[in-house]
């Protein structure tokens, strides 16, 4: 049986025991020198980064399930294609494992609901929380413009302004385009 590389919504368990039921979990591991990314398309792929490594989990995935596989990933209408790397077992060791590209590593935004569904599987899975605060940089979510301001502290108090608690109000400074919720 071949093993496989996910870092997308293949890490979802209960999907996976759905889409390939006879795959089993092998555990964590890392694809290094490559970053996720999300295409045009709205799902995600990897790219090579000398600097950066893609968490995931490796699957032992029955030769039955591959077709499945192929299907899901759109293989056949060339939204992804495969290939073989090596990965980075977390439990100790190193494998060569099929992992899914997509055809674009161009960025995009992700469908609605994709990249959550991808962040529950990687909390669920124990991934490196920084990696998953990297994942959720990639959100089209965007903080309002005074929460931003507030982060960056590019806001100054209010001449005499406090709120009921006593704490100065905050103006920004500005705002551009790019601070809007979408």
């Amino acid at each position: 049986m071949p093993l496989c590389f996910a870092y997308g919504s293949n890490m979802d368990r209960a999907a996976m025991a759905l889409r390939c039921p006879g795959s089993k979990p092998v555990g964590v591991a890392r694809l290094p020198r490559h970053r996720f990314v999300i295409m045009p398309e709205g799902y995600a792929s990897v790219v090579r980064d000398p600097a950066r490594d893609v968490w995931g989990v490796l699957w032992d995935v029955a030769l039955a399930d591959v077709r499945t596989l192929d299907a899901y990933e759109e293989v056949g209408r060339g939204l992804y294609g495969k290939i073989i790397q090596p990965v980075v077992k977390a439990a100790g060791g190193s494998a060569r494992a099929l992992v899914y590209v997509g055809r674009s590593g161009a960025g995009g935004r992700p469908k609605p609901g994709y990249l959550e569904g991808v962040l529950a599987a990687a909390r669920d899975w124990g991934l490196p929380e920084r990696y998953i605060r990297e994942i959720e940089g990639l959100s089209p979510r965007r903080p309002a413009a005074g929460a931003l301001a507030d982060r960056q502290g590019l806001g100054k108090p209010e001449a005499g302004a406090q709120t009921p608690g006593g704490v100065a109000k905050v103006r920004p400074r500005f705002a551009t385009p790019f601070d809007r919720r979408d």
